[in-house]
């Protein structure tokens, strides 16, 4: 457990963080990867200084992603779990939704996941591994106003679904997370908050290879569904 190694893709200060925070907790030395990298140094504190590694990444160029595998493996060592937890979120009517618009959501939602999922299969086919992917509501959903968002969170649940079936026989388990509400730090009870959703993706890390979990979903209790 202390050698192992789990990658991050989309790390913020909420979930990804918490993400990245608990899988170091676990005793993984994490990769902790964003667009920005100064973003995601600044979440580093003393610490987790030693745990985690900044990445910058932007995952919806394949160069950049196969640059990030080589300079985990390199550094870290081979990965045991990556979570793609990339999205791009924005509210507009199908009206106004320009096609430059709808193709950088769909490339940051979906394509990166693509990418990254690719590069972690590849990486863990001679050991085994985890890939885990965060969707949301709108990977069940389409509504209104929401087609930004609805379009690559379904293709990205389709992505998990053949790529578990296709690897679980291999020994890599593939997971996909439904974030149904809202996440804050601050309203535990009410929200879905960033640690107690981090704590279901390392349950699902963990998991023994006779009961993998293909898709779960969380809300908070008052969550109407």
């Amino acid at each position: 457990m202390a050698e192992a190694v789990a990658v991050v893709v989309g790390v913020g200060p909420g979930l990804g963080w918490a993400l990245a925070e608990r899988f170091a907790n676990g005793g993984l030395r994490v990769a902790a990867a964003a667009r920005n990298l100064d973003k995601v140094a600044r979440l580093i504190d003393s610490g987790s200084a030693g745990k985690i590694k900044p990445y910058s990444c932007d995952a919806t160029q394949p160069a950049a992603v196969q640059a990030l595998f080589a300079a985990v493996q390199a550094d870290l060592g081979r990965p045991d779990v990556v979570v793609y937890n990339a999205s791009g979120f924005g509210r507009a009517s199908i009206l106004d939704v320009t096609p430059e618009d709808f193709e950088r959501s769909w490339r940051v939602g979906c394509m990166g996941g693509f990418l990254v999922g690719q590069a972690a299969a590849r990486a863990m086919l001679a050991h085994g591994g985890t890939i885990l992917f965060t969707g949301a509501t709108a990977s069940l959903r389409g509504s209104a106003n929401f087609v930004k968002l609805a379009v690559p969170k379904f293709g990205l649940r389709a992505l998990a679904q053949a790529m578990a079936r296709e690897l679980g026989p291999r020994g890599i388990h593939v997971a996909h997370v439904i974030i149904d509400g809202h996440i804050s730090p601050e309203t535990a009870g009410t929200t879905l908050t960033p640690k107690a959703i981090a704590e279901t993706y390392w349950q699902l890390y963990r998991q023994p290879r006779d009961t993998w979990t293909l898709e779960l979903d969380l809300r908070p209790a008052v969550e109407k569904f």
